[in-house]
């Protein structure tokens, strides 16, 4: 076997993707709409309340995320350079991982929150309190970063034998341990330990949230009511599942099972188009934020007056 060099000193290579303008147009998009969401939030005082709280941690986190992947791609293209320092590549996998984490736990909390709102909306000022929306979502990022802290930690220890060509467009824990020339095995049972934290309870949590509320809707008296709500649930579990659906299916396999290159396109979902669609979903479909927009924007038509 080949003997492993100093890990702190050697670079990997990112081979990427090859569709880089659409990324980069996705990368656009993502910022604008959830900068624009999070400036909705915080100047309409109708938005604050305890759901569009929620929002805006998951606007700045799909920021962040999107934001710690797109630019290295762009600088990689421009420069022709692949290549990324082992410091960088521990810092996308911290990043990733806690924003990741972080997400994950947060949809399940907006899936509790619609719940209360819809199915118990006498009692939703009490279990939807100040101190339970900040509760929710700095334990989001609290326990999403202490999960990252342990695995970015842990995996990044391992020796990296022979080649250094990660066959992904960012440093991703499965598609290093491809590359680790030691037995993972044990690690990849702690993977799979987070992987039903971080996933499979929140997907259940969200799952049976939706279904309570959908059997409160069939109750409703108003057609049209039902339809709003049936359509809002609908879209809202396409995101859910395109979500969760490749991240589980990544992270939940022994890595035996992974396949050259098939991880890149299927974290393109959880890292790339559902930041995306996340504002347009949860947000700009709601009458509440195309009002606040309206108003902002004729606010600052008038402010140039």
């Amino acid at each position: 076997m080949e003997e492993a060099n100093d890990t702190t000193e050697i670079n990997f290579i990112l081979l990427g993707l090859v569709f880089f303008s659409f990324i980069f147009i996705i990368f656009i998009m993502t910022i604008t709409e959830n900068t624009v969401m999070i400036l909705l939030i915080l100047r309409d005082s109708r938005l604050h309340t305890p759901m569009y709280f929620l929002l805006s941690h998951l606007s700045f986190m799909d920021i962040l995320h999107i934001s710690n992947i797109v630019p290295k791609m762009v600088t990689d293209f421009l420069s022709g350079s692949r290549s990324i320092s082992f410091a960088g590549c521990g810092i996308q996998i911290f990043l990733s991982l806690t924003l990741l984490g972080g997400e994950c736990l947060l949809l399940a909390a907006m899936s509790y929150d619609r719940y209360v709102a819809i199915c118990h909306p006498l009692h939703y000022p009490i279990l939807m309190n100040d101190y339970v929306r900040v509760l929710m979502a700095g334990g989001s990022w609290f326990v999403g970063t202490v999960n990252s802290i342990v695995h970015t930690a842990y995996a990044l220890h391992f020796p990296f034998c022979g080649s250094r060509a990660i066959d992904h467009f960012f440093c991703e824990i499965p598609a290093m341990l491809k590359l680790s020339c030691v037995d993972t095995t044990l690690y990849e049972r702690g993977v799979y330990v987070s992987g039903l934290i971080f996933l499979l309870i929140p997907v259940s949590v969200i799952f049976a949230s939706y279904v309570q509320i959908l059997l409160t809707v069939l109750q409703m008296k108003s057609s049209e009511a039902r339809k709003k709500s049936f359509s809002t649930c609908s879209f809202h579990m396409i995101v859910v599942t395109m979500y969760y659906g490749p991240f589980i299916f990544t992270y939940m396999r022994p890595k035996s099972y992974h396949t050259p290159g098939q991880d890149k396109y299927l974290a393109i979902f959880y890292t790339i188009l559902t930041p995306t669609l996340n504002p347009i979903i949860y947000s700009f479909r709601n009458k509440d934020v195309l009002e606040a927009m309206k108003n902002m924007l004729k606010s600052d038509f008038l402010h140039q007056k």
